[in-house]
């Protein structure tokens, strides 16, 4: 599978998959990710209904360059089965299920999306919600070397729910759980994307809560409402200068009488070789967003 680690993700929109209007409406958001929702935005009578609108518009494309994720329901409901063979079907970027709490878990999602027929691209994400989650992080993280599996979504609101914690804007309560999936995740090169944000009208505190998300490593925020697309995609966005002073690092490295050296001065910068690795996935970020911006 393609390496997804310099992909732009900074904003990853779930739409209700019950929705057709907002599926259409996806089409015109610069969000990076668009995750049509099976799951929690869609009451039981309405699932079958929802399933049939996301297959027919993943088929339908005009999304553009936007990735499509469909989130289907677990293998443990009535609807599980049945979404994963549907949206494989459909052709979607990849699947992201739910409530995964083990490593089995991940192997049978695995199994059920070969069985469907699923392309060699095509990704399995998992929701990383429950506490047993959180104590398995790492074995659940090692399957990403034999899966399909590439990113992990926090599902800060179950894991709120389930540690009976606050949801407080610090966010110290789940501050370990979120530690122990971010260690995870980059010990075997998973994406991770951040947790949701409710308060739809606190622009001050969704902003907050992005730069606190980018500060802590994630590489992009799951949204709930196209109006937190815009300010996510600015936080979580390389800064400019920092693309600026990147490509000097790829440069420098770059120099004839530089071969071989392990550290630079750069604009009276002392860099390593490790900052030009940095440098390397920055300017990789960059150069992906402008393309997407590019073609709308």
């Amino acid at each position: 599978m393609a390496d997804q680690s310099a992909r732009p993700r900074r904003s990853v929109l779930y739409m209700p998959g019950s929705n057709a209007r907002a599926l259409e409406k996806a089409k015109s958001i610069a969000a990076d990710t668009l995750i049509l929702d099976l799951e929690d935005a869609v009451a039981p009578d309405a699932k079958e209904e929802a399933r049939a609108q996301v297959v027919s518009a993943v088929k339908g494309g005009g999304y553009g360059k936007r990735e499509i994720i469909i989130r289907v329901n677990s293998l443990e409901t009535p609807w599980g089965a049945e979404d994963i063979k549907a949206a494989v079907a459909a052709g979607p970027d990849g699947i992201l299920v739910p409530k995964i709490s083990a490593p089995e878990d991940v192997d049978t999602v695995n199994t059920a999306m070969d069985a469907a027929g699923a392309g060699a691209d095509m990704q399995l994400w998992a929701m990383m919600e429950t506490p047993l989650a959180m104590l398995r992080a790492e074995a659940i993280a090692a399957k990403a070397a034999d899966t399909r599996m590439t990113a992990w979504v926090m599902g800060t609101n179950d894991i709120a729910k389930e540690l009976r914690c606050a949801h407080t804007p610090e966010r110290l309560p789940m501050l370990t759980s979120l530690g122990l999936c971010l260690l995870a995740a980059r010990a075997h090169d998973l994406v991770i994307l951040d947790g949701v944000y409710n308060d739809i009208k606190n622009e001050d505190g969704f902003k907050a809560m992005c730069v606190q998300g980018r500060d802590y490593g994630f590489d992009g925020k799951t949204l709930i409402h196209p109006s937190q697309v815009g300010p996510c995609n600015e936080v979580f966005a390389p800064d400019p200068d920092e693309v600026v002073f990147s490509r000097a690092v790829i440069e420098a490295f770059a120099l004839p009488e530089n071969k071989g050296k392990g550290v630079l001065k750069v604009e009276g910068r002392m860099v390593e070789l490790l900052h030009e690795e940095i440098a390397r996935r920055t300017v990789a970020i960059a150069d992906a967003i402008a393309e997407m911006e590019k073609a709308g």
